[in-house]
């Protein structure tokens, strides 16, 4: 069966841009993207932009457009996202049987792990993005939830075949065990929904000229609010209490944080584990992903999987992190 993206050659890249009255100078350099592809493409005496071509039947165009007003919402409140140029009002385009949209390149580095400083301004910045996000919610765009992210990833991987057989029932044990015990914990715990960048972690957070600006909202969804903030915490136990500190701190200034959800994070690290294995099981007709993931295959990554799910289990038995 063919991929996705087997058409989509460089003359089409090209043509796409083209299209929207853009005249390139023909060089195209491709980005790192798998879910779906990312091009910079030069443009005559003007700065490069990039291309984005969104995987066919992912989402639908209601939700990506979505997307794009979300984005565009908080640009227009000065919250620094890159968000997708306009062309006569339209930011999602077609060609070629692919959907794309142009965006301005904007370069940056990741932040430091654990520096304090980038913290409290990290948390400004989401607490600003937040802040916009609580106010209505997505119409056409999924929630974060222990059915889609849990439920449904074990489905994939059994279904699908991908878990080595001698790994099986361990594998299978330890994720069922781990999924009754978050379908418990997100009943228990109270929190609301918002809109959220859904996929926050610190490479989607760059930093020029000492101000951080946001990237790639393609997994925008509706979620706790500690979501987006639990991936910059790293360390160990006491290390993540001062970083948790400091980046709310600078969240508050923009947005009420509820510390009522910080016993959702090693919930939502096990979904994003369970969920990243099985979004690599989805897209391994793609050619891209065997080439990109060739351990996903052996028996050595579902075991450490095993070991990760396991690790899960008993950090959901420690006490929460909390707020000084």
């Amino acid at each position: 069966m063919s991929h996705p993206f087997s058409t989509l050659t460089p003359d089409l890249v090209l043509d796409a841009v083209e299209s929207l009255g853009y005249l390139s100078d023909a060089r195209v350099l491709a980005l790192n993207s798998y879910e779906n592809r990312v091009y910079q493409v030069g443009i005559e005496g003007e700065t490069p932009l990039i291309a984005k071509f969104y995987r066919p039947d992912r989402w639908s165009d209601a939700a990506i457009r979505e997307e794009h007003a979300f984005s565009a919402e908080l640009a227009e409140h000065e919250v620094p996202v890159v968000a997708p140029l306009s062309r006569d009002g339209e930011t999602l385009f077609a060609h070629g049987g692919f959907r794309f949209a142009l965006f301005p390149r904007r370069g940056g580095r990741a932040p430091e792990p654990g520096n304090l400083d980038q913290l409290y301004r990290l948390g400004q910045l989401l607490g600003r993005m937040h802040a916009i996000g609580a106010s209505r919610p997505f119409a056409h765009r999924e929630t974060l939830a222990v059915d889609n992210f849990g439920h449904a990833a074990l489905r994939a991987l059994l279904d699908g075949g991908f878990v080595p057989k001698s790994l099986l029932p361990a594998y299978e044990s330890v994720a069922r065990d781990l999924l009754a015990r978050l379908d418990e914990l997100f009943s228990r715990v109270r929190y609301q929904a918002i809109r959220l960048h859904g996929d926050c972690h610190p490479g989607n957070l760059l930093c020029r000229d000492d101000s951080f600006h946001m990237v790639d909202l393609d997994d925008c969804r509706m979620g706790p609010a500690v979501q987006d903030l639990w991936m910059m915490l790293a360390g160990e136990r006491h290390e993540r209490l001062g970083q948790l500190a400091e980046l709310v701190d600078g969240y508050q200034e923009f947005h009420d944080f509820a510390a009522r959800e910080l016993p959702l994070i090693e919930g939502l690290r096990a979904l994003r584990l369970m969920h990243h294995s099985a979004w690599i099981a989805r897209r391994w007709d793609d050619p891209a992903f065997p080439l990109a993931f060739p351990w996903f295959a052996g028996e050595r990554y579902w075991g450490d999987q095993i070991l990760a799910l396991r690790e899960q289990l008993a950090a959901l038995d420690e006490e929460p992190l909390r707020l000084f």
